[in-house]
């Protein structure tokens, strides 16, 4: 959205004052604020870019938005353009209605969230800090209303989430020709080191903030579990429990523990060489109160290799939004409303999302979007054939509205 984009052209249509920065080519950043009371200033925080998708594994053009059927098909439509524009929408009513505000509101559509967010909201927070001097509530992705198999409704709201910590391995070893093998080579020590982590996964622990997620969920999920739930802390001693959760459900197995996916490789770039060096790269999550250094540590110590390196590519802090804000308790108050025999749990993020920039400036931030996804669409983030339904989207807008209007008015 360089320059502002599409965006750009609706808020000059609007008259709504706007700024736009390029934090890196392709990389654009938009914002836009109404301004208000002295009330702590409301953030509507969506980022704009998608991940990559293949259209040879999707049943439409996976850019091109697609109605079939009552669902908008598209990269991006549950992650996050289906909320992006659910706030736009309650943005754009907030400044047509006139009505006095008691705080200022921004929204604002960052780049780059999918690839760590350093070029999208972590850019605006070290190069534009004055825009969140006053910001005290924000509202981005995270959290929303989920189906169970009975057909009832359960809504978490995102309020921390497990903490994203990138490695690189390097290993080293002696290089050649392919028709002569080494005892031992930068590939093959690589390739030992990767099945040691593989074979050897964090012990379970259960954090006080999963602790309570898996108790409020604990009525709503199928009977054969709803004792785990109910004392998850108890129920991850028994290894085959464990296992059974993940075959079950990983999303709920990935906040019993730390975790590591195995996610790139690279060798040589031609078959009949061993090559000096090997590299892998790890996608770990860690739990929030998990200290990164002593993580590395214990990584080290399952590696046993001295002959491998370990780099960090990224990790971010961990932090807790508070429930007692006018933001959290406005959500509360209209899911409540409208679905009174719904949950409504905190939830801690498996994923990370841009959210932690702000909790480091001390602001309650809260993921959620007020639609309902049935578990079949949820393989939809990041796979193929993401899709949204029309209804929710109208569901969507609606209930935003309402929540922000439970803040500013």
């Amino acid at each position: 959205i360089a320059g502002g984009g599409i965006f750009a052209r609706i808020f000059e249509a609007e008259g709504i004052a706007y700024e736009s920065a390029e934090s890196a080519p392709g990389r654009g950043n938009i914002w836009a604020r109404l301004k208000g009371g002295s009330e702590p200033t409301l953030v509507l925080l969506n980022h704009t870019d998608v991940v990559p998708a293949d259209e040879e594994f999707w049943e439409s053009d996976p850019l091109s938005g697609e109605i079939k059927d009552g669902y908008i098909y598209g990269r991006g439509a549950l992650d996050m353009k289906g909320t992006g524009i659910a706030q736009l929408q309650a943005f754009l009513a907030l400044h047509r209605s006139g009505k006095p505000l008691n705080r200022d509101v921004i929204w604002m559509g960052t780049a780059d969230e999918e690839a760590g967010g350093f070029f999208g909201a972590g850019w605006l927070v070290e190069n534009k800090p004055e825009l969140f001097e006053d910001v005290g509530l924000l509202l981005n992705e995270g959290g929303g209303g989920s189906l169970n198999q009975d057909g009832e409704a359960v809504f978490a709201v995102e309020m921390t989430q497990k903490v994203p910590f990138w490695i690189r391995l390097k290993a080293t070893g002696k290089s050649g020709h392919g028709s002569v093998p080494h005892a031992e080579s930068a590939v093959t020590r690589l390739v030992e080191a990767l099945h040691r982590i593989y074979s050897n996964p964090f012990t379970p622990r259960i954090t006080e903030p999963v602790d309570t997620y898996f108790k409020a969920l604990a009525p709503h999920v199928e009977e054969e579990w709803q004792e785990a739930f109910s004392d998850m802390a108890t129920a991850i001693k028994d290894p085959a429990f464990v296992h059974k959760l993940q075959e079950w459900n990983n999303g709920y197995h990935a906040l019993t523990r730390n975790t590591i996916s195995i996610t790139m490789l690279e060798g040589s770039s031609k078959i009949n060489v061993v090559p000096p060096d090997a590299f892998a790269e790890l996608d770990c999550r860690i739990l929030p109160d998990q200290d990164p250094e002593e993580f590395l540590n214990q990584l080290r110590f399952i590696i046993d290799d001295p002959n491998i390196a370990l780099e960090t590519i990224m990790v971010f802090t961990p932090a807790v939004s508070s429930p007692d804000t006018p933001l959290y308790r406005a959500i509360d108050k209209v899911i409540g409303k409208h679905f009174p025999e719904a949950p409504i749990v905190p939830n801690v993020g498996r994923g990370f999302t841009d959210s932690h920039f702000f909790r480091d400036l001390g602001i309650a931030c809260y993921g959620f979007s007020p639609t309902l996804i049935p578990a079949e669409d949820r393989s939809g983030v990041h796979g193929n054939n993401e899709r949204i339904s029309v209804e929710n989207i109208h569901r969507s807008v609606r209930l935003t509205l309402e929540i922000v209007q439970q803040v500013v008015y």
